[in-house]
């Protein structure tokens, strides 16, 4: 079959997504052909569609997919044609066939399917560095963790609850407030209660040590309000805007607090920070610290369909297009 892809050659609406045939070359020296099974669908995206994040036009979207290995370039040992693999956080997913650097591969485990591994693997290593070392969750804390029917929440909120934390999850409806409360210890609908006045009272008026926030502007000034003393907001996405300047001097008249915006590439950016974070979320599958599934499933040539459901928060979990 002829490759394809989802182009975007202007940003804007997810009008501008462009089903069109590509030309694929040979792999060279350390690549792998890919031909994709499954492909992930995430915020990021929609930030690199509507130019929130800057890049090279025209570009193919995606950061994430699963496949099987057709051929290999010169010095590649890892891997060989056959295999099975994934990948999380290199641009460029939204097509049938694909060069990609071996390096940045990992392979899938047996007992593993592709559509969970393509659909889940960038916010289950988001998750694992969140929880594991951005700030680590020990047993006993109490840890707010925003949209937490969402695909990275759903994730964070259960791996956190078997590490022994207590979690306050917070959601945008009554639908994802019944999802929530499967993983949550607590969950706060913040379209109907002001959740930092919750979490102080769920807390005796301390307020939790962390808040990993990945909805952005509209929950920024809550979080904030929701940290005990010297507490850190880790604040890892946009879902609903950038969050607007500050004066540093907001973080020392809410308690000395600290603040981090970190992002995956800077936790996988060696072969072995990038083996060991998917091979720790495979375990985390495998042993049933955490449940993961694939909510939505969409054919390639409807990724703009896609874009505009997770654009809405129509979703919940994972989110695959499929070839």
């Amino acid at each position: 079959m002829t490759p394809h892809a989802i182009c975007v050659h202007q940003p804007g609406d997810a009008t501008v997504l462009s089903y069109e045939p590509v030309d694929v070359a040979a792999p060279g020296a350390g690549e792998v052909l890919l031909r994709q099974t499954a492909i992930g669908v995430n915020f990021i995206d929609i930030y690199f569609r509507t130019g929130l994040y800057p890049t090279n036009l025209p570009c193919i979207l995606g950061q994430e997919a699963a496949g099987v290995v057709e051929a290999v370039g010169p010095g590649v040992t890892e891997f060989q044609p056959g295999d099975r693999v994934a990948y999380a956080g290199v641009m460029g997913a939204y097509a049938t066939h694909r060069l990609i650097n071996a390096a940045r591969l990992v392979p899938v485990p047996d007992g593993i399917s592709d559509e969970l591994a393509a659909g889940t693997l960038l916010r289950g290593m988001t998750a694992q560095y969140l929880i594991k070392r951005t700030f680590p969750v020990a047993p006993g804390m109490t840890v707010l963790i925003h949209a937490a029917a969402g695909g990275v929440g759903q994730i964070a909120s259960q791996w956190a609850r078997a590490l022994g934390a207590k979690v306050i999850g917070t959601v945008g409806s009554t639908s994802k407030a019944e999802l929530a409360r499967h993983w949550c210890d607590y969950v706060i609908n913040y379209s109907e209660e002001d959740f930092a006045q919750r979490v102080r009272e769920i807390t005796g008026g301390q307020g939790v040590p962390v808040v990993y926030d990945g909805v952005g502007a509209a929950t920024f000034e809550g979080s904030l309000d929701s940290l005990s003393l010297r507490g850190m907001l880790v604040s890892f996405g946009n879902a609903s805007g950038a969050v607007p300047p500050f004066a540093p001097v907001l973080l020392s008249q809410k308690g000395s607090l600290f603040l981090t915006r970190p992002t995956l590439a800077h936790y996988t950016a060696t072969r072995e920070e990038l083996l060991a974070t998917a091979a720790d979320y495979f375990a985390a599958l495998a042993n049933g610290m955490v449940k993961a599934g694939v909510g939505q499933r969409y054919a390639l040539t409807d990724a703009a369909q896609a874009h505009r459901d997770l654009a809405a928060r129509k979703t919940t979990g994972g989110i695959v297009l499929l070839p």
